[in-house]
Parts: C-alpha cells; structure tokens; sequence
C-alpha cells in the first residue's frame, strides 16, 4: 500500500489544507502519516480523522500568544532549533513511506530528508506570493527586513537572508546524512516545480513565468458540523450579521472595536470569533470554533486578518469581506486579492483608522461589491484537494 508522509509547521491555515489532501488520498487507497506543531488542538483533530500525528517542533500557539512580540535574534534562533528538530524526526517519520509533501518554507529539513530515503519530494505553498516573480515582491518574514527597492531585487534580498540563516544548519545535518551541500537554500527547499494549492480565480500563479507551478486549486474539506444552537437562535433572531475574527493573529490595536462600531453604526448585528487572540468584547456574540461554512453564508460581510482559509471560505460563500491584516506573511496578498477581485476591500492594519475602516465597510457592502462576490462564490472550486492526491499518486504510479 502506498504511504505519504506530510508535514508542516504553522498555525490552523498551515494544518488544515494538508489534513484535506490526507483525507482524499485516504480515499483513493493511501496511507497518510502527518507531522504537524504538538499543539492539543491538531493532535485533536487528527486523532479524530485516525490520521498517524508526528509532533515535530515546540507548540505554535505558545508563540503565537507571547504576551510581548519575539526578538529577532530570538526568532533566529527558535528558526535554527526547528530545523534540529525536523532532522531528528523526519527521518523515522519517513521511514517506509513513498513520498513526502510538506508545505511552507519552514520545512527546510525536508527535501533532504526525502533525499536520503530516496523517495519523491513535492513542495507546496498556499499563496502565489510566496514564490519568486517579477510581479510581486516577497512576504515579508518576521524578524527579517523589509527592502523598499523593486521586486526581483527584494527577492534576491529574501534569497540572501534565507541563506544566511538556514545554509549552514541545513549542510552540516545533510554531510551527517551522507548528502552534498546546498547553496541556494530557498530555491532547493521549493524545488523546481513546486505545487500552488490556491484557487485560480483568487490567487493565480501569473503567466510567463520561468518557474514551473503547478496550481491544483485550494485544498479544502467539506465541514459537516452543525451550528451551535445558541448560534442558530442568534442568527434566526434577526437580519444576517457582520463576523469580525482574526483567526490565529490578534488585530492591531483598536482595529476589532471599530470593526464592530462600523458594523453597528451601519445597522448591524454583529458576531465576534475569539480566536487564538482570545478577542472578548463584552457587549458582542462571542463565537469559539464554529463551522465556518455554514456561518458564512449566514452573513451579510465577513472582516478578517486575510487569512488564505478565511478568503477562500467567504469567497466560496459569496459574502463581501473586509481584510484587515497585520504585515505578516501572506496576509497582505490574500487582502490585496480581495479587493482585486471586487469582493470586498482591504487595509494596511498597521495604519487602518477607524475612519478607513468605516469606509471599507461601505465598499464591502456596496450592491456592486455584493453582487461581484455572490457572481465569484458561484466560480470557486471545491476539487483541489482532489487534483493534488490524483496528481501525487499517479506520478507515483507512473514510477
């Protein structure tokens, strides 16, 4: 029987999509195994799945949550600690498996991994941005600068810090595994034709590009779960409301109260996710972790951190969204990509006021905007999951 191995280090936006692609190839016969943080709420979920769960890393929420924001020396560090990490459990994590599909740059290890076991590598990123294109300057990475020139410098720039941090950790565990050494450590962990699992109408890969990408389109689940039933009081007590929720990354200050005085101001009820933020605003709905699938088509906007979850979800609904992200790794794409494609607005978070706030809103609810988003939620593809899994396994086949 053949067994994949996948793995990835992140919040619920990295975990989820790789839990959807284990899902579908479980269905077409494969056994999956999944590295992912030790954090409770993943081993939960994937324990509920019977999906094999290999921690790797220290837990993501804990540093997510810091009460005061890491040091760059010490996000350096925790970045050399994590690659330790995964040459100490990769290698019996891959052990009889037939390929290796990791997700997000913090997978470093992995490719060398794959390469000393002898099996087939596949990389994949959920936002075009994340690779290397004239057309777009590189997300900025926390701890690191952030360059002001054009686009393929910037990229030449982020090439340079990923090597400066990651080169010689990465040689001296690949001359352990018996490997040569890597000198482009960015380009070597995405690989030559790396796997872009964002849908095409959101997020396209641009044309005309020397890399070779390989878009499957979003990798989701069907969520099945019901609403609770005090949600379901809620909504059926009145006109759709506002979701405000920044999923895994707390707002910048203020940012969540003037979502909701906007909201309300305009007529509106509201409904509030706590998030890994923890958000409670005393005088609102407050929701834990819901099913987002159906919530959303409940409502009348959605106003979020730009997560590639989020978009996707709202999208597919056919909402009009805010996006309102801190500068922090594809959040400002996935928020420029909304107001792209005419389903809502975006924010810089960093200088949002309440003013520019308000006045999204009056974008993202707009009957053009509405009328745009229900016209792209009808285009939303719900296959790519199932394109990836059919895609991996019959090159697998093929060999």
């Amino acid at each position: 029987m053949t067994r994949i191995l996948l793995s990835t280090y992140g919040t619920r936006g990295d975990v989820e999509p790789l839990v959807a692609l284990a899902l579908e190839l479980r269905a077409l016969g494969a056994e999956v195994r999944m590295c992912t943080p030790p954090d409770e709420e993943f081993e939960q979920r994937l324990a509920g799945l019977e999906i094999d769960a290999v921690p790797v890393g220290p837990p993501i929420r804990a540093l997510m949550n810091g009460t005061t924001p890491p040091s760059a020396a010490e996000i350096s560090r925790y970045r050399t600690d994590l690659v330790d990490a995964q040459f100490s459990v990769l290698p019996s994590a891959a052990a009889g498996c037939d390929a290796l599909v990791v997700a997000g740059l913090a997978q470093v290890a992995a490719r060398s991994v794959a390469e000393a076991a002898g099996i087939p590598y596949v990389y994949v990123t959920y936002a075009a941005v994340n690779l290397p294109s004239p057309h777009h300057a590189p997300p900025p990475r926390s701890g690191w600068p952030e360059s002001q020139a054009d686009n393929t410098t910037r990229w030449k720039l982020d090439a340079d810090l990923v090597d400066a941090q990651f080169r010689e950790p990465l040689n001296h565990h690949r001359a352990a595994l018996g490997l040569p050494r890597v000198t482009a450590v960015r380009d070597h962990v995405y690989s030559d034709r790396p796997w872009l699992a964002a849908d095409p109408l959101l997020g396209p890969w641009p044309p005309g590009q020397d890399l070779e990408v390989v878009q499957t389109g979003a990798w989701t689940t069907v969520d099945e779960r019901p609403l609770p039933a005090d949600l379901t009081d809620f909504l059926a007590a009145g006109p759709p409301p506002v979701y405000v929720g920044f999923g895994s990354i707390g707002p910048a200050p203020g940012v969540a109260r003037w979502a909701v005085d906007a909201s309300r101001a305009r007529g509106h009820r509201v409904l509030v996710s706590r998030g890994w933020a923890d958000l409670d605003l005393d005088d609102c709905f407050a929701l834990g972790d819901v099913n987002h699938q159906r919530l959303f088509d409940e409502l009348t906007a959605v106003i979020h951190h730009g997560g590639a979850g989020t978009v996707h979800t709202a999208a597919k609904a056919g909402v009009p969204q805010v996006a309102v992200p801190i500068q922090v790794g594809d959040n400002p794409y996935w928020a420029g990509q909304v107001a792209a494609c005419g389903v809502g607005a975006a924010l810089d978070g960093r200088t949002a006021t309440r003013e520019s706030l308000a006045a999204a809103l009056d974008v993202a609810l707009a009957p053009a905007t509405r009328d745009r988003a229900k016209a792209v939620g009808a285009e939303i593809r719900t296959d790519g999951a199932r394109n990836a899994a059919r895609l991996l396994l019959n090159g697998l086949y093929e060999h």
